[in-house]
Formats: structure tokens, C-alpha cells, sequence
């Protein structure tokens, strides 16, 4: 192992557990936030965090198929807060 590789091992690491502080700091958000718009927020930037951690984790273990699940993960977050917001807007997600 290089210096190199040992350097981008450590710093992946420190990028997961700052991921997983995030995740866990959002989670508290959506529990206590006063307003609906911060749950959604929360919720949202939960799968954020929760991409990190994934891209992360296939960056570490150097395994391709955890890109493809944070593609998956990336549109799966992006329709169910869309959907979240037109139902609390609107009262319907499908008109």
C-alpha cells in the first residue's frame, strides 16, 4: 500500500463518519422540526447523506454496483420529496 492510497483510505473514512453525524443530526431535524417544510428538508437532505454513504462505500470497498444503487437512490430521493411536497401543497401527489 502506498502513501498515497493509505492517505485516500483515511480520507474516505473521515468522509463517512462525517456522513453518518450528518444522517444522524437530520434524523434528529425531522423528529423535533417544528414546521412541516424542515421535516421535508430533513428528509431530503437525509438522502443526500445517504448517497455519500453509499458512493463512499463503493469508492472504499471499490465495487461498481454502488454507483448504479446511488443513481437509484439519487431518483428514488428526488421523486418521494417531490411527491411529499405536491401532497402537502395540494393534498393529492396525482391529479
Amino acid at each position: 500500500m502506498t502513501i498515497a492510497q493509505g492517505l485516500f483510505d483515511f480520507a474516505l473514512i473521515i468522509a463517512m463518519v462525517a456522513l453518518a453525524v450528518g444522517q444522524v443530526l437530520c434524523m434528529a431535524r425531522l423528529v423535533i422540526g417544528p414546521t412541516t417544510a424542515d421535516r421535508i428538508l430533513a428528509l431530503d437532505t437525509m438522502v443526500i447523506n445517504a448517497l455519500g454513504l453509499v458512493v463512499a462505500l463503493g469508492m472504499h470497498q471499490g465495487v461498481k454496483v454502488y454507483f448504479e444503487v446511488g443513481v437509484l437512490v439519487a431518483m428514488l430521493g428526488f421523486v418521494s420529496t417531490v411527491a411529499l411536497a405536491r401532497f402537502i401543497l395540494r393534498g393529492d401527489i396525482i391529479e
